[in-house]
Parts: structure tokens; C-alpha cells; sequence
């Protein structure tokens, strides 16, 4: 049998048996078994040999039980804190309570932590995009400031590859058919995959399905004509559910990172600083959901298991190191 002993014991079952047994004074028998004569005295009165819980029988708190029910309705009802409640409980209850001993009691009766107490559901998580092939990509335009040399401001049209995040962006004097028809000529000609899908909002500049009676694109939009000459799907997302877009809506969130942590002296500063970060974002920053890699390089091992997709060798655009004047091939006309 294992016997449990209190740690500063210095008796076992045995010798105390032997105590209560034994015969002489209490210093005779403090003497010959090493202890002291309230040990003697303490096992000689005992009816058991083992050794007794230790833990209080009476809680050492100032609350009365009635006034105990109320601090935990209050913490229950109104969310209060420890150190709000504590305000409230000396004022109202009994003023000689402890910070230590009303959080004890908060514990005893299971409302120690206020995240326990909060009964909202959970929204669930959004649900990760769809696995695609490259060639679906999301466009979106974001509004830039206008800089002091601008008689009017500009617009960044940015398109992003589903698949391997590779992004391709233009900025543009206004945000018209016209202008959104021309970046997707840029974005066809500089993809180095096929592009079968592409994905945008509801915006005049890409669709007139909101500004007929069918409330479906007529095909007549120059958008969608381009679209068609080049055997691309344009998709449309739902009005006032721009989370459908939510790839290039991110994108356009480390733009905004970008817009207001520099300060641009003039538009063409703007416009290199931001083409600049586009092609860091393509070579130089690694993804989680690919895997921690570069868009590139995602793109370049796409190209070696499935070169049909690709019209063109996925190649790096030139470094800072190397002819800087060729790093920003993107153009505004």
C-alpha cells in the first residue's frame, strides 16, 4: 500500500501505532521517539494514524453567501470587470472586501473570466477561395491621392492570378470603358498564362448589367467586348458583396499600407513607389498560402507541371542592381 505523508512529516503509521500504544510521560515518549510532546499528545488523542486534509473547513471570506449571489449576478448581468465590480461592491455590499478574495469568489462560482460569459455566436470563418488553375484573375480599381503637381487624381487597375497571386497593375488617368478596356489589352499581353476568367465588380467601367432593365449585361459594354474577342469569361460579382472580390480587395489593402506610411513629392514619385512595390510583391514576397513562396516562383512551377496553360516563359523582371531604368515597364496611355 502507498501512504501519502505530509512532506515535514516525521512520523510514519507505524511509529505513530507504536505512540498511542506506548506507555510514560510525555517527555519520556517525546524523548524516545525524537518528537516533540505536542506530537505525543496530538497521536496519542487521534483515532487514525494518517494524516488529515489540511485545507480549511471554513472559507476565509468577508461576502456573506447572500451578498456573494449578488456580486456574481452583477458580474453575470452587466459584464463588469474585477476592479469595477469591486467599486461597486464596496460601495453597495460590504466595504471591507478584498480585491483577492471577490476574485476567489468569482472563481468558486464559475465567472472568473468574462469571455466564458459572452454567449454572441461565433461567426464562422470565411471560407478560403476555390482552388484554380492560374489564368483567374481578379480586377479591382483603387483610387490614389491626388499629389500637388496633379491637376486631377489617378487611378491604379490592378489585376491578381488566383492561383499564384501574381499581380499586374497600371495607373491610369481616369477609370472609364475605355481606360478599363486598355489595361485588360496590357494584362493579356503581359500574362504569361492564359487568362480564361476574369472576375470584377459591378462597375460601369467593366459592365452595364446595373444600368439596364434586364439587370444582366446586354454584351454591348466595349468591356465585355474584349472580353470575348479574347475568349475570356468575365464573371461578375454580386452587387454590395465586394468579399467575392476579396483577393484583389486585399491587394488593394497593402496599397493603402503603402499610401500612408510614405510621404510622395510628386505623381511620378507615387506612381514609381507603388510600381516598385508591385514587383517586390511578385519577386521578393513569400506567401502563406503558397506555401511560403514568391508569386514568381509559384508561377514558375505552375509552367513546369502544366505548360499548357502558359503562352510565354514565366521570366524575372530586371532587378534594382541591374539597368534601373527598365524596372517599370507599366505605362499610363
Amino acid at each position: 500500500m502507498i501512504v501519502k505523508l505530509h512532506k515535514q512529516a516525521r512520523t510514519t503509521p507505524a511509529i505513530r501505532e507504536e505512540i498511542k500504544h506506548a506507555t510514560g510521560t510525555l517527555a519520556e515518549l517525546a524523548a524516545r521517539f525524537n518528537v516533540s510532546i505536542h506530537t505525543i499528545r496530538k497521536w496519542k488523542q487521534r483515532d487514525s494514524v494518517l494524516d488529515q486534509p489540511h485545507t480549511a473547513h471554513r472559507l476565509q471570506t468577508t461576502l456573506s453567501p447572500a451578498q456573494e449571489i449578488v456580486a456574481v449576478e452583477l458580474r453575470k448581468l452587466c459584464r463588469l470587470g474585477l476592479d469595477d465590480l469591486l467599486v461597486v461592491v464596496r460601495e453597495f455590499l460590504n466595504p471591507g472586501v478584498s480585491r483577492s478574495g471577490l476574485d476567489r469568489c468569482l472563481r468558486r462560482h464559475g465567472v472568473g473570466n468574462l469571455r466564458d460569459l459572452d454567449t454572441r455566436p461565433i461567426t464562422p470563418a470565411s471560407k478560403p477561395f476555390k482552388a484554380y488553375e492560374p489564368g483567374y484573375f481578379h480586377m479591382d480599381i483603387k483610387y490614389l491621392p491626388q499629389m500637388p503637381d496633379e491637376t486631377s487624381r489617378r487611378y491604379l487597375f490592378v489585376a491578381i492570378d488566383r492561383a499564384t497571386r501574381w499581380v499586374f497593375a497600371q495607373l491610369r488617368p481616369s477609370k472609364t470603358a475605355k481606360e478599363a478596356r486598355q489595361f485588360l489589352a496590357a494584362l493579356h499581353k503581359a500574362s504569361p498564362c492564359h487568362i480564361r476568367t476574369l472576375l470584377t465588380d459591378n462597375g460601369s467601367e467593366f459592365t452595364d448589367r446595373l444600368f439596364n432593365k434586364q439587370k444582366q449585361a446586354s454584351g454591348h459594354h466595349e468591356f465585355d467586348q474584349l472580353c470575348v474577342a479574347l475568349a475570356i469569361e468575365h464573371r461578375l460579382t454580386k452587387p454590395r458583396h465586394p468579399q467575392t472580390n476579396g483577393m484583389v480587395e486585399r491587394f488593394n489593402g497593402r496599397i493603402s499600407e503603402v499610401l500612408a506610411t510614405h510621404r510622395f513629392e510628386s505623381g511620378q514619385d507615387l506612381e514609381a513607389t507603388l510600381l516598385r512595390y508591385v514587383l517586390l510583391y511578385n519577386q521578393h514576397l513569400p506567401q502563406r498560402m503558397l506555401a511560403h513562396q514568391t508569386p514568381l516562383l509559384a508561377m514558375k512551377q505552375w509552367q513546369k507541371s502544366h505548360p499548357e496553360l502558359f503562352k510565354k516563359q514565366v521570366r524575372n523582371r530586371p532587378g534594382l542592381d541591374s539597368k534601373p531604368h527598365r524596372i517599370f515597364t507599366f505605362n499610363t496611355k
